[in-house]
């Protein structure tokens, strides 16, 4: 009890003010983000197969950091953390995916905006959902969106959105003096794909160095990875444009630039999942003004829940109310300033409650877990549900595409079943992995008598820090994640409905993905 009660007094005084910045003038701000794109899928972090030169600029002349992570895997939860500081077993509705964004929840671009930043996004930003204020009007909670411009796209699958001019045109419309806040999200490398894109522009499947050891090796797996890469290398594109764009305007050394993803690929048991290559995700961080010692590679543990105390410290923002509310998350500063290692940036709280539509009575998936040292730990809380869906509807927690296609056919026709148990199939209570030896986070050693003591302590170190964070789900509570609404009428009981007969394709799966026979 005495833990818990200190851990919520160290929460609440990392809540309650942000020192103003000693750079004489405010920065930019710039999220760069990706839709679905994993951690060590980019040169600087020495992969063979994808080539990010724009994101590799912002490393050699920032940070690059190794132990970064979103909280929660799914597009909605993860931007929602991001954008309010707060974890997302502490956003209520916007904890799950295809949600209402509560109004009492504020985020950084919000709060940025009314102390005098001019806002605005391009592609991508917070969703899906909806978030409304308290009158029922949509909040602009990315800024002013820039859209207009458009560019044919080098695949068939990747959008038109020609995301540097719409940056530009934004840059166009600052008033003059005044800082700035920009969101340039992407769609890409979220799926669907043009299969075989990769080999067409000149990618060999044998560059790939290593395929998961979830997936079948084989070329089918491979072509959709290289599709995957060049969608990575798309966003990376428009991400060296816009740096260019800054550097043009004399506005790159006073913009504090982070280059991201929201989670891992959308791929079978990655995507939508908790495992490393769910929630591991690749940053860099530049920041001329703010950067002690740039260059570096960062081994310490951080998440995305310190991305707006960063930037509200950075912009001077020491009252946050009463457009947002105390923020949890840790801010980055002691990183940006650290010539080593910092001892209790040891870890990070990972989990998930619902992501999609494909299970009886709105049901979700939940999880907690920690990813400590070397060691992830997971607790599943419903062991009887289907943590990628129900097969029956399609396992719509994952992205259709070749290489989930390529696993249910293969258990299909009896060619292999283990590739499907990994990436489908039910699970244990509890989860245990030694991510150095076994990164693909294959061998479950939860039962193992020689870590008992190491499962033990992980358990209750999350459960504490959990509860000092006032997660439901600690308290008997965590059911009510699955009691809130969808924001579509398309969505809402979609399980049940599908059951009856009614004609319900959901858009982001193949057909061939639902069963048709009961699975046990």
């Amino acid at each position: 009890m005495r833990l818990v009660v200190l851990l919520l007094f160290v929460y609440w005084l990392g809540s309650v003010d942000f020192a103003r910045c000693e750079s004489p003038t405010r920065p930019n701000i710039l999220l760069a983000i990706a839709d679905d794109w994993s951690y060590g899928h980019a040169s600087a972090y020495g992969c063979p197969w994808v080539q990010t030169p724009s994101f590799d600029r912002v490393a050699r002349e920032g940070l690059l950091f190794q132990n970064a992570y979103t909280p929660n895997a799914k597009c909605a939860p993860s931007r929602a953390i991001i954008l309010t500081g707060r974890y997302s077993w502490q956003l209520e509705e916007a904890g799950n995916h295809m949600c209402y964004f509560p109004a009492k929840f504020g985020g950084y671009v919000e709060r940025l905006a009314a102390d005098g930043y001019f806002a605005g996004f391009t592609g991508k930003g917070w969703g899906p959902g909806i978030a409304n204020d308290a009158d029922g009007n949509r909040r602009a909670i990315t800024g002013k969106a820039y859209s207009k411009k458009k560019a044919k796209p080098p695949t068939s699958k990747i959008s038109n959105n020609d995301y540097a001019a719409n940056f530009e045109d934004f840059l166009n419309d600052v008033p003059d003096g005044a800082p700035w806040v920009f969101w340039y999200g992407t769609t890409e490398p979220h799926r669907a794909y043009e299969y075989g894109s990769g080999v067409r522009m000149g990618k060999k499947t044998s560059d790939i160095d290593a395929v998961p050891g979830y997936w079948p090796d084989n070329e089918t797996v491979r072509n959709d990875m290289l599709d995957y890469a060049v969608e990575v290398e798309h966003y990376d594109h428009h991400l060296g444009r816009i740096l260019d764009a800054l550097q043009a305007a004399d506005q790159l050394d006073n913009t504090l630039i982070v280059a991201t993803s929201d989670h891992g690929m959308p791929f079978p048991r990655a995507k939508g999942q908790a495992y490393d290559e769910s929630n591991h995700i690749p940053m860099a961080i530049r920041w001329s003004a703010g950067i002690e010692s740039p260059g570096r590679v960062v081994d310490d543990f951080v998440d995305f829940a310190g991305l707006a105390p960063t930037f509200l410290k950075a912009a001077g923002i020491t009252q946050l109310g009463p457009i947002m509310q105390p923020t949890s998350g840790r801010d980055l500063f002691d990183v940006f300033q650290a010539d080593g290692p910092i001892a209790d940036r040891d870890h990070v709280l990972v989990g998930k409650e619902r992501h999609d539509i494909g299970r009886p009575n709105r049901g979700g998936y939940p999880i907690r877990g920690i990813r400590k040292g070397d060691l992830l730990y997971l607790h599943n809380y419903a062991t009887d549900r289907w943590p990628g869906g129900n097969p029956e509807t399609g396992y719509l927690n994952c992205d259709g595409g070749a290489t989930k296609t390529e696993v249910l056919q293969m258990r299909r026709s009896g060619a292999a079943t283990t590739f499907w148990k990994l990436c489908f199939g039910k699970r244990p209570a509890e989860e245990l992995y030694n991510v150095a030896d076994d990164p693909d986070c294959i061998n479950n050693l939860a039962n193992n008598s020689g870590l008992a003591d190491q499962l033990a302590e992980l358990r209750q170190q999350m459960e504490d820090e959990l509860k000092a964070q006032g997660d439901p789900r600690m308290f008997g509570n965590g059911d009510i994640f699955d009691r809130y609404e969808y924001t579509s009428p398309a969505t809402a009981g979609f399980y049940e409905r599908y059951m009856s007969g009614e004609k319900l394709p959901a858009g982001w799966v193949n057909p061939d993905d639902f069963e048709t026979e009961p699975l046990d």
